[in-house]
């Protein structure tokens, strides 16, 4: 279980930064639950999950994993992540911290990331 949370983690970062909103929510299970920033209404279900990821749909955006970050225990991990968004001549730096829960399936059932406005840094591009 342990290289199949692993290989979604990688899948999840790496859609994060280049894919299609729909590859992200099919990583959910069906009701699973999204809080991001930890602290703001969890979404919850395909549907909400889907419009959530929308926003970043049409940024031209990139991503990298921080692979010596990533920590399994069970059906659960945690790990952190750059997200660079560009839009018009900014550019939008974020490295949040994701934890995730999985069902059996290998589902994420809850995501929950840890950051604030502070932790966001943005440049002319």
């Amino acid at each position: 279980m342990a290289q199949q949370i692993c290989d979604v983690v990688e899948q999840y970062v790496k859609l994060v930064g280049s894919g299609p909103t729909e590859d992200i929510v099919n990583l959910y299970a069906a009701d699973a639950t999204v809080e991001d920033p930890i602290g703001t209404e969890p979404k919850r279900g395909h549907a909400a999950i889907r419009e959530f990821y929308e926003v970043i749909a049409n940024l031209d955006r990139e991503t990298e994993l921080r692979a010596e970050t990533v920590r399994i225990a069970g059906n659960h991990a945690a790990f952190m992540f750059t997200l660079v968004t560009k839009f018009g001549d900014q550019r939008f730096t974020l490295s949040p911290i994701d934890v995730m829960e999985f069902d059996d399936e290998g589902k994420i059932i809850s995501m929950r990331a840890y950051w604030s406005q502070d932790d966001m840094s943005s440049e002319s591009a």
